[in-house]
């Protein structure tokens, strides 16, 4: 092979490199939205907040799926601005379905799930809701009230 062919070989190879290069994704790409949201969230329990399991169990938020196929929630938490923490575990969430998270104690059934806490957790004159799945990627959150 002579130097000019070399020569040629090497600035086609070059050229693809540089090609690949730019049309590589950003870093920053998006990801697929999901098909998880909040519906409505109920965080002033209605009448006085006495600390009572059914006042308790009146502050919730619905997690919604408004896709068409089941989404596992194994793992994923759902967060306040002072941190509280609930893990769901082994929960799965159908299609066009949703799950009430309540604070207080219960038995959880396929709509409803309870964080078996004694205390309220959502903050009646503002507060944040933030869903992340089983990764730590937040999915969803809703404020209201003053931040």
């Amino acid at each position: 092979m002579s130097v000019r062919s070399i020569a040629r070989v090497f600035a086609v190879l070059a050229a693809g490199a540089a090609l690949a290069g730019t049309t590589a994704l950003p870093a920053t790409a998006a990801a697929p939205r999901s098909p998880i949201a909040f519906g409505a969230i109920q965080y002033d329990s209605p009448g006085k907040d006495d600390g009572s399991q059914r006042s308790l169990n009146a502050e919730w938020v619905t997690v919604s799926n408004t896709g068409r196929s089941s989404v596992s929630l194994k793992g994923w938490t759902l967060s306040d601005r002072s941190h509280h923490v609930y893990t769901f575990g082994a929960f799965t969430l159908g299609g066009h379905t949703s799950v009430r998270v309540h604070t207080g104690i219960g038995r959880n059934t396929r709509g409803d799930v309870y964080q078996n806490r004694r205390a309220y957790v959502w903050n009646n004159t503002g507060d944040t809701a933030t869903l992340r799945d089983s990764r730590s990627h937040v999915v969803v959150t809703r404020s209201w009230g003053r931040h």
